[in-house]
Formats: structure tokens, C-alpha cells, sequence
């Protein structure tokens, strides 16, 4: 597989991280974007460390203008822009009738408006290139529904959707594909701030698997021939019903 400029929301930990590891160890050159300042810069240590390239920005994907100025810096930077990982999530889970409100529309701006603010930014260098790949971290929630995850799996059924979508509306040079991880080791777990929620999740990761599943997931994607486009996979741990 060639070198390519690859561009990761929410990299300073967990998928992004380990994604920007492993995809900067197979030659790629990692543009990482992220709100947390000290982690990216960590992140981006790292990858150095092993050899690899790193460029960092710090990105709140959720503000439409900054999403689109990492792109084009990207993309002025290197000449192009190959893929976009949207990996960027929040999931402070709650019961419904916790009516945590505030949490509901974080999830919304993060899991939504922050993939469809990256699609806007990355799409025309796409379609101006000709070729170009979106890769979306979706979830299992996408699939199933539990208690306490009602609006986070809403969220990721919306990504899923946005992106199947943008995979029927475009041109076959540009490739789309989502990865539906189960459970991983993660931070994400600790945003929940309902004790119920938190509780669950705690006995629900005792199972999970690590993030660089994820990132060899994404790296199979990424290195397909010219012509084949791997639409969607979903990675959970084998013990994972």
C-alpha cells in the first residue's frame, strides 16, 4: 500500500491513538486532531518515537470552521488529503428518565454534526482529487439497542446511516467504509457520569478488547485494491453477544 496523508478526529487516545500508531508504523503520514492539547502532543511523541510522521492540530469537531481549516491545512500542507478517520465520540450513557439533557445534545453535536462537519470538510479535496477514502467509527450500538445507551446507539445509528448513504451518493473512486467496534478498552467510559450507567459499563468492559483491533481493521480497509471497497465492518470481542 502507498503512502498516504490520513487525517484522525479524536486521536489524542484509545482507536485514534492506537490507529494513529499503527497506521504511521506501516509508512502512512498521520494528521491527528483532537481537543486535549497534552494527550495529542503525546500521541504525536509516540509516533514519532516509532519512526513515524505526525502533524497535530487541536480540533473540537463539533465548530463546522475548525474541522475545515484542518482539512485544508492538510491538504495544503501535503498536496492532498487520502483518507479521513471520524473517529471523534463521546458516550456519557444515562436512563432516559435521568433526563440529562446537556449529555443528550453533546452526544448529538459530537457523534453527528462532528462526522457531517468532516464530511464537509474533506469531501471536495476528495472529489477534487478524484479519490479519497471516509472511514467512520461507528459502534455496535448502531445495531442494538440497550438500556442506558438509547440516545449514544441513536447517535451511532445516524452515523451509520450518514455514511451508508454518502458510500450510494458518490462517485466509486471514493471509498466508504464503517467499523463498528463492540467492546473496547477505552476512555469513553468515563464521561458517564450516572452512576447506573457507569456501574453497567464497568461490568460490561470486562470483556472488551484493545484499540489497536480497531486499527488493524481500519488498515485492512485502507489497503484494498483500487476497485474494492470494504462498506462495513463490525470487530467485537468473540465472548461479545
Amino acid at each position: 500500500m502507498k503512502s498516504k496523508v490520513v487525517l484522525i478526529t479524536g486521536a489524542s487516545s484509545g482507536i485514534g491513538r492506537a490507529t494513529a500508531l499503527r497506521l504511521a508504523g506501516e509508512g502512512h503520514h498521520v494528521v491527528l486532531g483532537a481537543r486535549r492539547e497534552d494527550r495529542l502532543a503525546e500521541t504525536a511523541a509516540a509516533v514519532e518515537a516509532a519512526g513515524g510522521k505526525a502533524d497535530v492540530r487541536r480540533l473540537d469537531v463539533t465548530d463546522r470552521a475548525d474541522v475545515a481549516a484542518f482539512a485544508d491545512a492538510a491538504a495544503e500542507r501535503h498536496g492532498r488529503i487520502d483518507v479521513l478517520v471520524a473517529n471523534a465520540g463521546v458516550m456519557p450513557l444515562s436512563r432516559l428518565d435521568a433526563l440529562l439533557v446537556e449529555e443528550w445534545d453533546r452526544m448529538i453535536d459530537v457523534n453527528v454534526r462532528g462526522l457531517l462537519h468532516g464530511i464537509a470538510a474533506a469531501l471536495p479535496h476528495f472529489q477534487r482529487q478524484g479519490e479519497g477514502h471516509f472511514i467512520t467509527v461507528a459502534s455496535i450500538g448502531a445495531h442494538q439497542v440497550s438500556p442506558t445507551a438509547a440516545v449514544y446507539c441513536g447517535t451511532k445509528y445516524a452515523a451509520w446511516a450518514i455514511t451508508e448513504g454518502l458510500r450510494q451518493e458518490l462517485d466509486p473512486g471514493i471509498r466508504v467504509t464503517t467499523v463498528s467496534p463492540g467492546v473496547v478498552e477505552s476512555e469513553l467510559a468515563e464521561s458517564i457520569s450516572d452512576p447506573v450507567a457507569r456501574e453497567a459499563m464497568r461490568t460490561y468492559r470486562a470483556e472488551s478488547i484493545p484499540p489497536d483491533s480497531i486499527a488493524q481493521a481500519i488498515s485492512y480497509a485502507m489497503g484494498q485494491p483500487a476497485g474494492v471497497d470494504v462498506n462495513e465492518l463490525v470487530v467485537r470481542p468473540a465472548r461479545q453477544r
